[in-house]
């Protein structure tokens, strides 16, 4: 739980307290947390280098136990990403300790040159993110998260922004809960037992929620769809979610890319390349988790979304390269590929979505090319649309989340690379470059008029390694990214 305190040093609410210092200049008010930091400073191993850390223990004027002093580098390279690097350390450190609680020490805004709402909310980011342990599978757990994480600042702040750690919380949950379905293996998430997790979740935030089964989508004519699934024994299933307040001043729809498994079907994927294929339905796994933070902190816009879930699998039965199939839309595509799937799924879902709901506008989320990695590296996520207004908002959301993204081009004379002999678009590009592009070209003949931004999320979507607020795994991108979009477009 995440709290914000104005409580006496003397009276602190947990035993340790963490300390940003940087190695430059003072970032705290006059006190005794500014003296403590120049006492800090006065060691010979601590400059408040980025990435040292120093541990006072019972120091004089503080009711705590301990305290951690970390560096945060110089001020002027200092901005919201630092500070939820900085809470995040803290708090894995924590939890290395076998803590219950811990209270970090908020600098002052206007030595950063931040302002309030910014510098706290990315500190309650990264200290709720990194308390996040993903251990479903281990047999015996070694480690526990925080109980309870403080944020010590004045008592008009404290007054003034009480509100927003309970919105924090709620969507860095969301985000975990995204990087836990993502981190799933693929045999605890098949397309059913995926979709049945997330009505599950869904049904208690007080969403709307319909899951279309195999016969269904048949009726529907998801022929797109139906057709990566044709190789799997696990049915495809389309879970559809609604969050609907009264009288909204616009609808959204997000579509999210729920592969639960993809082998590349029989352009089968090589072996290095199979390992993480699990990871395939993070755009699946952030749409949901938006939508249940959007079904509790309440926008006075209409959000509804579609995940198809799907597994392309290797059989008898399953879609050929050389196979032409019929759309959602009625347009017939011809398969170059069967491991460019992901863009037949969504076509089939953004399609409906848009006939069924009519919305303002759509954004997909996907881990759909290798193209968009190669291009932009395992950080940021590509960015492709038509409106300009709209890319802005995604760009800027991702600036203020830090889940960096990167508009790409949508040039028109790419399009022949699509150009199929027998059928009116091929699923995959007559050239090995510009992958991503083409990709997205694919999906833009899918969503008609509706203003459309397509992330491609390839990249940021799963960690081997992890970081300093998020362990290896799924890293739920997307979750805060989108509901920043939501925020910015109610308002």
């Amino acid at each position: 739980m995440l709290k914000l305190t104005a409580a006496d040093l003397r009276n602190l609410p947990a035993e340790t307290l963490a300390v940003p210092v940087c190695e430059d200049a003072s970032i705290h008010p006059r006190g005794p947390v500014a003296s403590l930091v120049r006492r800090a400073l006065g060691y010979e191993e601590f400059i408040g280098k980025s990435g040292k850390e120093l541990h006072l223990y019972d120091p004089p004027r503080f009711n705590v136990r301990r305290v951690i002093v970390f560096g945060i580098g110089p001020k002027d390279k200092v901005d919201a990403e630092t500070l939820r690097s900085f809470a995040g350390k803290a708090v894995k450190t924590a939890i290395d300790w076998r803590l219950d609680s811990l209270c970090l020490e908020a600098p002052a805004p206007q030595k950063l040159g931040l302002d309030t709402r910014s510098l706290l909310k990315a500190l309650m980011e990264g200290a709720c993110l990194a308390n996040h342990i993903y251990d479903r599978f281990k047999t015996d757990p070694k480690k526990n998260p925080l109980q309870t994480i403080y944020f010590r600042t004045s008592p008009g702040v404290a007054e003034a922004f009480s509100a927003l750690p309970e919105t924090v919380q709620t969507v860095c949950e969301a985000a975990c809960l995204a990087r836990e379905w993502v981190s799933d293996p693929s045999n605890e998430k098949t397309p059913a037992l995926l979709a049945a997790a997330v009505k599950k979740r869904a049904q208690s935030a007080g969403l709307r929620v319909e899951v279309q089964e195999k016969e269904t989508l048949k009726k529907n004519k998801m022929g797109a769809l139906l057709a990566v699934a044709a190789g799997s024994e696990n049915p495809p299933a389309m879970v559809l979610l609604d969050y609907a307040p009264k009288n909204p001043e616009k609808t959204v729809a997000l579509v999210g890319k729920g592969i639960t498994f993809d082998t590349g079907g029989y352009n089968l994927k090589p072996s290095n390349s199979l390992d993480g294929m699990k990871a395939d339905m993070a755009g699946a796994a952030a749409v949901a988790g938006a939508l249940l933070a959007a079904a509790r902190l309440k926008p006075k816009i209409r959000v509804v979304a579609a995940l198809p879930m799907v597994e392309n699998m290797v059989s008898g039965a399953a879609t050929r390269p050389g196979d032409i199939v019929s759309a959602y839309t009625g347009k017939t595509v011809e398969i170059g590929n069967t491991d460019a799937e992901g863009r037949l799924v969504l076509a089939d879902a953004m399609a409906y979505v848009i006939d069924r709901y009519r919305p303002d506008m759509i954004l997909d989320m996907a881990t759909l090319t290798g193209a968009c990695l190669v291009a932009l590296g395992e950080k940021i996520a590509g960015v492709f649309s038509r409106d300009d207004r709209l890319a802005e908002v995604v760009l800027a959301a991702g600036e203020e989340t830090h889940e960096r993204c990167w508009r790409l081009p949508l040039p028109d004379d790419y399009k022949e690379l699509l150009e199929s002999k027998f059928a009116d678009i091929r699923n995959i590009g007559s050239s090995r470059w510009g992958g991503a592009i083409a990709a997205a070209l694919f999906l833009s003949e899918f969503v008609g008029e509706t203003p459309w931004v397509h992330i491609d999320i390839a990249g940021p979507a799963y960690t081997k390694k992890g970081g300093d607020y998020c362990g290896p795994g799924g890293t739920g991108f997307g979750v805060r990214l989108l509901w920043e979009v939501l925020d910015r477009l109610r308002s």
